[in-house]
């Protein structure tokens, strides 16, 4: 029986590490317990591509290539076309309707699921209004941009477990995913991340894949950590409701 068979891939860990050596390690410590990884910008330098190739094809995992592409439509084409040979599952660009449709095109053909960025679990009202962002509630924004990127052709969206339900009913959301990071078990630290909830709710609200990090990475045992949650997962309180 394979590890993908054993896990629940609801769950995904980030492999927020340096480098690609101890990205495989961790993965091999966690074991049967993960299935679905998450490899970012961090550790592209540090073997991220290699180390995305080798858990899929020789451990049977699942992989989400968080990149958050931006550029103009040409230059997210290419670089989705060029991504989509690694045989990725998910890869993340900017939820703008110009660089979503361009980079459907760039996956055409393929399984890979473009998901888009909505807003930053990071980030708050005052660091949108920093960056100039047009005025408006966070949650508002993240469901327009969230309903906009959907009509663009994203497979689904990154955003905040706080609007997960919200999103789950728009019309738009039919059949697409919900994936969040910002997912802190009970009594977490919540680190840099400011709009966060529990497994439990995140699975309740509707949400597909939950990403979890620094909980998992840091922990004394990075196995027990994710069986914990995967535990919180499956839990009554994570109940999700009926998409029918």
């Amino acid at each position: 029986m394979t590890d993908r068979m054993l896990a629940d891939d609801r769950l995904i860990v980030a492999l927020d590490v340096p480098n690609a050596v101890a990205g495989l390690a961790l993965a091999e410590r966690l074991g049967d317990a993960v299935s679905f990884y998450k490899i970012g910008l961090g550790m592209l330098t540090g073997g991220g591509l290699a180390l995305a190739n080798e858990l899929k094809q020789e451990h049977g995992k699942r992989i989400f290539l968080d990149m958050k592409l931006f550029d103009i439509g040409n230059t997210v084409e290419a670089a989705v076309r060029g991504l989509s040979q690694f045989d990725l599952d998910f890869l993340t660009v900017h939820g703008d309707p110009h660089v979503v449709r361009a980079a459907k095109e760039g996956a055409a053909g393929k399984d890979l699921k473009i998901l888009a960025v909505t807003i930053l679990t990071s980030l708050n009202r005052d660091d949108l209004d920093a960056s100039l962002i047009k005025p408006g509630d966070v949650h508002d924004l993240v469901l327009e941009r969230a309903a906009r990127a959907f009509e663009a052709g994203a497979d689904g969206v990154i955003a905040s477990p706080q609007e997960a339900a919200a999103i789950r009913a728009l019309p738009e959301a039919a059949g697409r995913l919900i994936v969040t990071p910002g997912i802190r078990p009970a009594g977490a630290d919540l680190g840099d991340q400011k709009r966060v909830a529990t497994p439990a709710n995140a699975i309740a609200d509707g949400v597909d894949h939950i990403v979890v990090g620094r909980p998992v990475v840091h922990a004394p045992d990075p196995r027990a950590a994710a069986l914990s949650i995967l535990a919180e997962m499956t839990s009554p309180q994570a109940v999700a409701p009926n998409r029918s």
